[in-house]
């Protein structure tokens, strides 16, 4: 099954990133809003505290609000910073950062995204499993660990100088 192009306004970098790379080009705004979600957790509960008292300890709720906030603000950077990659949203800092990248990858003559155990098949799989995958973490948390050469850009594009 071929994969669905999708016209977006930014250029597409790559429709299934990596989970590593989508991490390491996280924005700043994205840290804070990981930091934002997981103080509002125990800051929400605090609030309802003050609203409506229970007059009750709130040492584990706080807790679990805490790390459920972190889960959440986690997931919520990792999806701003994929629609970035899938050119959904402004992404002129990541396009310049993944051209870089990518042809010192070739210039050093290493795979563009990397070398996998798995046989093409397998990669593939993991591929139409993985696309787009942000879109569903309220479903089911899904990240791509597979390195594959399916990744919805053309590779040529590294080889030309001027973009």
């Amino acid at each position: 099954m071929p994969e669905v192009k999708i016209n977006t306004a930014y250029p597409v970098i790559d429709t299934d990133p990596h989970f590593l790379r989508v991490v390491r080009y996280f924005r700043p705004s994205d840290y804070a809003m990981w930091t934002a979600c997981t103080v509002g957790g125990p800051a929400f509960m605090l609030a309802f505290e003050k609203v409506s008292p229970t007059y009750q300890r709130l040492g584990v709720p706080l807790k679990v609000a805490t790390l459920l906030g972190a889960m959440g603000g986690f997931l919520f950077a990792y999806q701003r910073s994929s629609m970035r990659f899938w050119g959904w949203t402004e992404n002129e800092r990541e396009y310049d950062i993944d051209m870089k990248e990518m042809r010192q990858r070739l210039r050093e003559g290493k795979s563009l995204y990397g070398e996998s155990d798995l046989d093409l098949f397998n990669q593939a799989s993991a591929a139409r499993q993985s696309r787009y995958a942000a879109l569903k973490f309220s479903w089911l948390p899904w990240f791509n660990f597979v390195n594959h050469p399916f990744h919805g850009v053309d590779p040529k594009k590294y080889e030309d100088e001027e973009y």
